[in-house]
């Protein structure tokens, strides 16, 4: 029986929509045990159903505007220390928080803590290819944020992290690794990303496919698409930012259009619910801080139940398919290669 901590505290629509998407997926998958984290008055009264879940009541809650590692230093009976406290004791196989992601952040380096053989670990997220054309309909995009400044070193291990979640949470055999790039020939970029191309492009057991430019992004080319925090947050962002930008402009077209405006819209109608599945960001589940002992996953302050109940399933498939462990395997292994002892 796997166990998962959660934040119950963490999010804009806590503990409501916490509690109800933990439920929803408890109901689905018999084979998980919740260990809830929070509040205690305010987290009772939202559990319909006690079945698998056990309520560990906390006296302090971080909040989404404080300094991250002075709160998780600070604030030791937090639903985010606690929560990642449990998963360092192994008393919960992962951690689940929608709460402030500086908080999540630290509390996974600081108390969860990286695996041997890793620098930094990379925040995870996994992004649409919005073509129906192409069998692989997802990618693994990664670092999106967790470090604004990166070194080569960081980057080439993006490549390993981001090749293993693909293969065993993806299920891709062999994962297209591509380098966020200003162009696509080899020489562009500045120093850091010609030496992460160069070190990509000699590694035997990637499946490297040069650089990807910004606007092919959600293009399908590659299965992993590997940066630093502050390009990858800030091109993440951008696309964002785009696409509610051009759901706007359709609706007020619409609103304002007249009635043959309107009626196209209700003939469409299925055609917009299904763009909005494709593209909403409860679909894919929460972002995974790879290159950790155990699955430390946040997803959007904003999220509903369902996006909680789908980040549950992500974290589930990760468990199950034992990632973290190729990763420790992995990173263990080329430790020995680069270190070895006298003896060797």
């Amino acid at each position: 029986m796997m166990k998962i901590a959660v934040d119950a505290m963490g999010g804009d629509h806590a503990p409501q929509e916490i509690i109800k998407g933990v439920e929803a997926a408890r109901d689905q998958y018999p084979d998980i045990e919740f260990l809830l984290f929070g509040d205690e008055q305010q987290v009772t009264a939202e559990i319909k159903n006690h079945e698998r879940l056990q309520l560990i009541p906390t006296t302090e809650m971080i909040e989404m505007g404080e300094e991250p590692v002075r709160a998780i230093r600070k604030k030791k009976d937090s639903s985010i220390v606690r929560a990642a406290t449990a998963v360092k004791e192994h008393q919960a196989d992962a951690f689940f928080s929608a709460g402030n992601t500086g908080a999540v952040l630290a509390a996974g380096l600081l108390i969860v803590g990286r695996i041997k053989g890793i620098d930094r670990p990379g925040l995870t997220s996994v992004l649409p290819v919005p073509n129906p054309e192409l069998a692989q309909s997802n990618f693994v995009y990664l670092d999106t944020g967790a470090n604004a400044e990166s070194k080569t070193k960081n980057l080439f291990e993006y490549a390993y992290l981001g090749k293993f979640y693909a293969q065993q949470v993806l299920g891709v055999k062999e994962p297209r690794i591509g380098l966020l790039n200003n162009g696509e020939e080899e020489d562009k970029g500045d120093r850091l990303h010609k030496e992460v191309w160069q070190q990509l492009n000699d590694a035997t057991d990637l499946n490297f496919i040069g650089n990807i430019e910004s606007g092919a992004l959600l293009s399908g080319k590659a299965d992993v698409i590997v940066t630093d925090g502050w390009t990858g947050n800030a091109a993440l962002k951008a696309t964002e930012g785009t696409a509610k930008t051009v759901l706007k402009l359709i609706k007020h077209g619409i609103l304002h259009g007249g009635l043959r405006a309107k009626l196209g819209y209700l003939l469409l109608k299925p055609v917009f619910n299904q763009i909005a599945n494709v593209m909403g960001t409860s679909t894919y589940g929460g972002a995974v801080l790879l290159g950790l002992k155990a699955p430390v996953v946040k997803t959007h302050g904003a999220s509903k139940a369902d996006a909680v109940a789908n980040t549950i399933s992500q974290i589930k498939t990760m468990i199950d398919t034992n990632v973290i462990q190729q990763t420790v395997d992995y990173f263990g292994h080329q430790e020995l290669v680069d270190n070895p002892t006298e003896n060797d």
